[in-house]
């Protein structure tokens, strides 16, 4: 059977799967004798385990099957939950997302999972893990250790099948278990040997570790052979032993009762709710693509993206013909043809908003991962951090949720390096020894805020004052005039860091101007507030989406340009008379507060075909705590448009961010406020 066709089904379901893994596992640690919790994590293995045995995925397959097993020595309470136990367990869901994502990526899912399936059976046998693993070297690609009554390698349904059919025609079912000898220096070339001797004797229906792995030598001693054969185990050993450096050789019959018997197998004596799951998931594999069951109360479907990003550019196509309609409707004055626009207008209107709010993505898609994350830090940093999430449901266009990841992964391992204190530097002040880091996530107008907060030990402005001047990136009269808020935005410096070491988890002390430019890659800005020793707040503001943007049109001289009305706080008129200089620069008292002006006729070199008149039309816009005022010739008025990219060759253009295409089918370029403040 062709299974290609259920692959995206399959990566989806799986990493939904393994979220539940991962946020259930975070409960468990601090509900550790919540038995819910674990037969939760269970179902979601379970049904990931049959999954990838279906669609042939091994190494998944495996892995989750030996990540069950611990599972249900949890809940039958054989097994006590400990942090080292999670942990081994958080690796493992960690291999297996690894394992998903090479699907995605169109691998072929394998990975070297010796060592962490070596400590999930060490777990399962109950046996102390640090003790354990301090007693034996674990080799990459080592077979699973055998022991008495079990079996020594899973095996999926068709091999199953292959293996029931062969014991009712009279054949006999051996796992060989072949060990070299440790000075032995082809490996390949014996186990080659090996596997010619069995070929003769029988069938050979598996090995482990796989055949690939045999042949690039990618095992220590040992592995096991899976063999159909109507000769005896004693013959089968004895003909192994004669290859030349085996060192030792044992049957062990095929117990293939336990295999339907075991509570964590697929035929095995599985809770409802698991059979429930197992259900779900085949009837949705055999569903084709785009269509569902009938009878079923699922109103969703999985779109992909691409058809979206065809569905939006067309749109955008349809929003520049809508601009030239409205153009054409104005200048005939047709009453009929006036009304007509407008009701396409309206419509074209809501289909722009439906179609954006198919974009949109929850930020939950990117939050999720670090509940993770910032547990194996605190690990790692020896600190004690609580880290809530607040409005996970908020939801973003999917190519700003593409870009936010690394940005807040940075912030956040900066909040806890050098925000969070050690316990007892807590414990010293007053504070909780537990450090707390708020994520969150909320709507204010066309806009998205995400916030990263946290209770440590906020900024000390004199440090991060005297590490710029020692950096030059300011002089020591400048520095005496700057509010808190600009020095504590000169973080953002390329290479600035107030660390005392540089380490890993905070980004090595390169400061945080990418994520600054990162952010306003994205036409939106990120400010910080801070108290000293009680904790700083990072706030990121991001555009809703980046496609289709309401812009202020310009004019200068007769060319025409846009100015996103993100960037502009009001716009005046004022007599050349009220400009003043200031530092050879040409500024205006605006509302009490000096701001320079620009002339975009000089920074995009128009040339002069007009004279000017004795008014000076200003746009005044903002990033950040700056302000500038853009000076034009006149304004057109306010408008949709549709962003397009100017290509590779062109990036490089001063304060251009792109460029549209108006009703009239002229070209309007698009300011770039946030270069033209720099």
């Amino acid at each position: 059977m062709d299974m290609s066709q259920y692959l995206e089904v399959f990566i989806e379901e799986s990493k939904e799967h393994l979220q539940t893994c991962s946020e259930q596992l975070l409960e468990l640690e601090k509900n550790p004798e919540d038995l819910a919790i674990v037969n939760e994590i269970f179902r979601s293995a379970h049904t990931l385990k049959g999954m990838s045995a279906t669609m042939g995925y091994e190494d998944l397959a495996n892995l989750t099957h030996k990540m069950e097993n611990v599972l249900d020595g949890i809940r039958n309470e054989k097994i006590r939950v400990s942090t080292e136990i999670l942990d081994v367990v958080f690796q493992a869901v960690d291999d297996l997302e690894a394992m998903v994502f090479s699907i995605s990526d169109g691998g072929d899912g394998k990975r070297n999972i010796s060592e962490v399936v070596n400590k999930l059976m060490l777990i399962e046998k109950g046996e102390p893990l640090t003790e354990a693993l301090a007693k034996q070297e674990m080799s990459a690609a080592s077979a699973p250790e055998m022991q008495e009554g079990t079996l020594l390698i899973s095996y999926d349904e068709f091999e199953l099948t292959v293996l029931q059919q062969s014991r009712e025609q009279g054949f006999d079912s051996y796992e060989v278990t072949v060990q070299i000898r440790e000075d032995c220096l082809l490996k390949a070339v014996r186990v080659f040997m090996v596997f010619e001797v069995l070929e003769k004797a029988g069938e050979v229906i598996k090995s482990t570790p796989s055949a690939e792995k045999l042949e690039e030598e990618q095992f220590d001693r040992e592995f096991i052979v899976t063999l159909i054969t109507k000769e005896s185990a004693e013959d089968i050993c004895k003909k192994v032993m004669k290859v030349s450096e085996v060192e030792h050789a044992e049957c062990r019959p095929v117990i293939l009762e336990q295999n339907e018997n075991q509570p964590e197998n697929d035929s095995g004596n599985v809770p409802d709710e698991e059979k429930a799951d197992d259900i779900k998931t085949e009837e949705k594999k055999k569903v084709a693509p785009g269509t569902r069951p009938a009878g079923t109360g699922n109103k969703t479907i999985r779109v992909n993206i691409e058809r979206l990003d065809s569905l939006m550019n067309l749109f955008e196509e349809l929003v520049i013909d809508r601009g030239r309609l409205e153009q054409i409707s104005r200048e005939v004055n047709n009453q009929e043809l006036n009304e007509t626009v407008e009701r396409m207008s309206r419509i074209s209107g809501d289909l722009q908003n439906i179609i954006l709010n198919m974009r949109m993505v929850p930020v939950d898609t990117v939050f999720n991962r670090f509940p993770k994350m910032v547990r194996q830090l605190a690990r790692d940093l020896n600190k004690n951090i609580n880290l809530e999430i607040i409005g996970a449901e908020t939801e973003l266009d999917r190519t700003v949720i593409d870009e936010i990841g690394d940005p807040l992964v940075h912030l956040l391992r900066n909040a806890l390096d050098h925000g969070i204190e050690m316990p007892s530097v807590r414990r010293g002040k007053g504070k909780s020894e537990e450090g707390k880091v708020t994520l969150k996530a909320y709507h204010s107008g066309n806009y998205v805020f995400i916030e990263i907060e946290d209770d440590g030990a906020g900024m000390n402005r004199e440090k991060i004052l005297r590490k710029a001047i020692e950096k030059g990136i300011l002089s020591e009269q400048a520095s005496e005039t700057m509010t808190d808020k600009q020095v504590y935005n000169l973080i953002f410096a390329s290479g600035f860091s107030t660390a005392d070491q540089i380490s890993d988890i905070s980004g090595r002390g390169v400061g945080l101007d990418v994520v600054r430019n990162t952010i306003e890659s994205l036409g939106g800005a990120v400010s910080i507030d801070s108290q000293e020793g009680k904790g700083s707040v990072f706030s990121i503001q991001l555009p809703l989406t980046l496609s289709i943007i309401s812009v202020m049109l310009i004019e200068i001289q007769k060319e025409k340009y846009a100015i996103p009305l993100s960037s502009i706080i009001e716009t005046a008129i004022i007599k050349k008379s009220e400009v003043l200089n200031a530092h050879s620069q040409k500024v205006i008292d605006f509302r009490g507060r000096v701001v320079p002006l620009v002339f975009l006729k000089e920074v995009l070199e128009v040339p002069q075909m007009f004279e000017e008149d004795e008014f000076y039309s200003l746009v005044m816009v903002r990033k950040g705590d700056k302000m500038a005022g853009l000076v034009v010739d006149r304004f057109i008025g306010q408008q949709e448009i549709v962003l397009k990219a100017l290509g590779s060759y062109l990036q490089s253009a001063f304060a251009i961010s792109g460029a549209t295409i108006l009703g009239d089918g002229q070209v309007a370029l698009i300011i770039d406020c946030n270069a033209l403040i720099k």
